[in-house]
């Protein structure tokens, strides 16, 4: 692997110390030789996956068409409502899509979002997908957190 000062034809400053290309070499190397670690990163960088979990696909179609599309009030506009994602002030009377978890976002901005992924870019509230296996596997992460909450719940019972 080139050095940053080879890759970018520039030389070192006289102090020597080069904390932050230091780091980006390692995160080079590391992506670099990704296929050695224990675990496989996703690294397409619009995110990552850690062992044992899956990419959440795109939220299911008839879900996204069947947002409510709602409109700003003259009080949501005083206050100062934003978009999340693009951090625009909303327009008063400007329609904008609500999700279940009631974060509202543009249109433009959250419609490419759910063509991604499946969650609330704000509380990450899990809207359906049209991917059966998945559907699946969120049940069973579902099942096992209740499993554990009851198992916590029982634990804290027998010492309070």
């Amino acid at each position: 692997m080139a050095s940053y000062y080879d890759e970018h034809d520039c030389e070192p400053d006289d102090s020597g110390v080069h904390r932050n290309l230091d780091l980006l070499q390692f995160a080079r190397m590391l992506v670099e030789n990704s296929d050695m670690l224990d675990f496989d990163l996703d690294l397409d960088f619009d995110g990552f996956t850690l062992p044992g979990e899956r990419r959440a696909p795109p939220a299911s179609i008839a879900v996204v068409q069947a947002l409510p599309s709602i409109e700003i009030s003259a009080k949501q506009v005083q206050m100062g409502k934003k978009c999340p994602v693009c951090l625009l002030e909303f327009d008063i009377h400007e329609k904008a899509k609500q999700l279940p978890c009631q974060h509202q976002f543009h249109s433009g901005c959250i419609l490419p979002w759910l063509k991604k992924t499946n969650s609330c870019p704000v509380c990450r509230h899990e809207l359906l997908t049209d991917d059966p296996d998945y559907e699946e596997y969120r049940k069973q992460k579902e099942k096992s957190k209740e499993k554990e909450a009851r198992v916590e719940s029982l634990h804290n019972s027998m010492y309070t």
